[in-house]
């Protein structure tokens, strides 16, 4: 199989169910936005860090591949011709949410009360962590604007919203961890 198609040579590309659309269309923006969020995940995954997080990050990545399924794929074409669901082994659940809660407070406990405003930075472990939370913050309002624009699954709004949770808490545990210096406002 070749990586190249030609097909995308017009500023046009393929949705789950076939229909095309430009490249620069918001359900494009919306789960190429997932798709960065993913890579900088997989670069914050590549530090030095306890292997529980890294295991949750994986975990993290992984949910993100089913969340830029579910916003590449238009409601029209949710279905097959048969009535089964297009992507009828893939979606997030509620689980997937109370996860990320569970280790939001798992890590809330060994920190200190937020006093101050925290600003990015302090190690490069934590830096990486602030830029995957923005990146995710701003897949999230991709999403919220292409659902004002055509339905999308609600729970992938708040799995996105709840995962920028978890990465700001863990830059803050991060920052604990690697004995960096927290930085306030």
């Amino acid at each position: 199989m070749k990586i190249y198609t030609k097909t995308g040579d017009s500023g046009t590309t393929s949705l789950y169910g076939g229909t095309r659309v430009s490249k620069h269309h918001i359900r494009i923006e919306s789960y190429g936005t997932v798709d960065e969020l993913n890579s900088q995940i997989g670069l914050l995954r590549d530090q030095d860090m306890d292997p529980s997080y890294k295991k949750v990050l994986l975990e993290v990545q992984d949910r993100l591949f089913t969340v830029g399924a579910i916003l590449a794929t238009p409601p029209e074409d949710e279905k097959l011709k048969s009535g089964e669901r297009r992507l009828k082994n893939l979606g997030i659940v509620e689980s997937d949410i109370e996860f990320l809660e569970k280790e939001i407070d798992t890590m809330d406990e060994a920190l200190p009360p937020m006093t101050h405003f925290v600003l990015p930075g302090g190690h490069t472990t934590v830096s990486y962590c602030h830029i995957a939370r923005c990146v995710c913050r701003r897949a999230e309002r991709l999403a919220v604007y292409l659902n004002d624009i055509e339905p999308t699954e609600e729970l992938v709004i708040k799995y996105l919203n709840r995962l920028s949770d978890y990465l700001f808490v863990l830059a803050r545990k991060l920052t604990l961890d690697l004995n960096a210096e927290e930085i306030i406002s």
